[in-house]
């Protein structure tokens, strides 16, 4: 096991996990550039250069030079990596992604079911303006589908449903109309830590934070578990810091956890926040990427009673169940009629364009594909994979937590944390980086706990192998990946968001 040495420590001016955000909600001024930049001046370790909000974006107004902030930190670091992005035939030195969350299983099937003849279709109410809400033929194929598939106990409606280009778009448009500037959600940490951005950009809303640790209290009490007691004493604390809390924010199954609430948790969760009159964001996109049949995942949908539909706002896209992170196609069901015009009005910006609604209403009604070729080969590839770097990380003798949903595996790399602290972490990631594997670390999912990392492993199994030899090799010290016989090609950088 290696030691990290302070002297050779350097923070990165970029972050290659989900996003590198710094806390922007624990402060609670008016003013979020203001706020942001108390925060800069903090110097965290993988912030950027707090001279970043000065004369030079002087062409921006405030709000600009924020957004412009968040890209310089959660972007960049993309771009570094897709300027060295692994390929077996023309860069195979290059970096093996462990840290994008994106089912890479299945591409084989997906293009051959969209490339189909009855996918191709054009017609002029396509090319037009639809209903902003989406086309009422997509919002009647997405009810079915998640009647179906959430198993509610009774048909939903296609006038409760509302789609949106990507999650991303949801989040932002709830944060925006359910919340005045400088309200909060809260939201259990640790999370998908981009869930900043995307309350925070247009909304000017706030995240308070639920913090969960990784100890075992008891038989019936597992790591980073969420209870209503934690839930009360963070909006205790929140209000007491003068925060106005409006909602909670949950991920079923969580990323980056792989937990998976059951019904009485979450009936739990969704009376508490009846309790408090506290609106309910419950995202389920990991939904039909739970491939151990023994987890009996459970949506909110499902539930015969919701304690307060009007304040309960279900997210789905088809980006991680079916590996479309490109395709940008999310849904909304609520049954508050209020919320849904709020956020299909924001849709103006935020569409889908006619032919991908004609093609994922195709998808979305072909059940026999789904359930026979689909889901099946696809639960099969995410276990396989799952189980090679399961297997991997017990012969290093690395904990794990895992219950065999999503993407990813919740890494417990503590022990190589001498001081325990999350400069160290930074060092970590940075080795790792070093070495041609990107990883996720914990701060980026505000995990109170250094050491903590996200491994990715929907991948194939050629980059698995060689991810995982990398890693090896940096726990064992080496300070080198073995050079590939090909010489490594720079690419041009990339723009597309991860």
């Amino acid at each position: 096991m290696f030691t990290l040495s302070q002297k050779n420590f350097r923070a990165p001016t970029t972050c290659l996990g989900p996003t590198c955000t710094p806390d922007m909600d624990s402060s609670h001024g008016d003013d979020l550039e203001g706020e942001c930049s108390r925060k800069l001046d903090q110097k965290l370790p993988g912030v950027g250069d707090p001279a970043m909000l000065s004369s030079d974006t002087s062409y921006l107004s405030s709000r600009g030079r924020m957004i412009k902030w968040f890209w310089d930190l959660a972007e960049e670091g993309y771009r570094t990596y897709h300027m060295d992005e692994y390929d077996e035939d023309k860069n195979p030195s290059g970096i093996i992604n462990f840290g994008t969350s994106e089912n890479k299983l299945c591409f084989d099937l997906l293009s051959r079911r969209l490339s189909q003849s009855d996918m191709q279709w054009v017609e002029p109410s396509l090319l037009q303006y639809p209903d902003w809400r989406g086309h009422l033929f997509l919002r009647k194929e997405v009810a079915k589908f998640l009647t179906f598939y959430c198993k509610s106990p009774v048909p939903l409606r296609p006038e409760n449903v509302v789609v949106l280009n990507g999650g991303a778009s949801l989040f932002s448009a709830l944060a925006t109309v359910l919340c005045e500037v400088g309200e909060a959600f809260l939201i259990p940490t640790p999370y998908y830590g981009a869930i900043t951005q995307h309350v925070c950009l247009y909304g000017n809303v706030r995240l308070a934070y639920v913090y969960l640790d990784s100890e075992v209290t008891g038989l019936d009490t597992r790591p980073f578990q969420l209870t209503v007691e934690k839930l009360e004493m963070a909006l205790r604390e929140a209000y007491a810091e003068g925060v106005k809390v409006k909602g909670l924010i949950l991920i079923n199954p969580q990323n980056p956890l792989g937990d998976v609430y059951s019904p009485e948790e979450l009936q739990e969760y969704l009376v508490f926040a009846k309790r408090h009159k506290l609106h309910v964001i419950v995202d389920e996109v990991y939904m039909l990427s739970v491939f151990e049949e023994s987890v009996g995942y459970r949506s909110v949908l499902s539930l015969e009673r919701l304690p307060d539909p009007q304040r309960t706002h279900v997210m789905w896209a088809t980006s991680k169940d079916f590996g479309m992170s490109g395709l940008r196609f999310a849904t909304l069901y609520t049954e508050n009629q209020d919320v849904a015009t709020a956020v299909a009005s924001l849709c103006r910006y935020h569409g889908l364009s006619g032919l991908v609604q004609y093609q994922m209403a195709q998808l979305l009604r072909d059940r026999d594909w789904i359930n026979r070729v689909y889901l099946p080969e696809n639960h099969a590839r995410l276990k396989a994979a799952h189980t090679y770097v399961s297997e991997e990380l017990r012969a290093l003798g690395i904990p794990f937590l895992s219950r065999g949903a999503g993407f990813f595996i919740w890494v417990d790399l503590r022990k190589y944390l001498p001081k325990g602290t999350f400069e160290e972490e930074m060092l970590l990631w940075r080795r790792f980086l070093d070495n041609k594997v990107l990883l996720s670390f914990g701060k980026a999912f505000e995990c109170k706990e250094p050491g903590w990392f996200r491994f990715v492993f929907s991948d194939q199994a050629h980059r698995l192998r060689l991810g995982m030899q990398r890693v090896r090799q940096v726990l064992a010290g080496k300070s080198q990946v073995a050079e590939d016989s090909s010489p490594s090609q720079t690419q041009e950088p990339s723009d597309q968001h991860r």
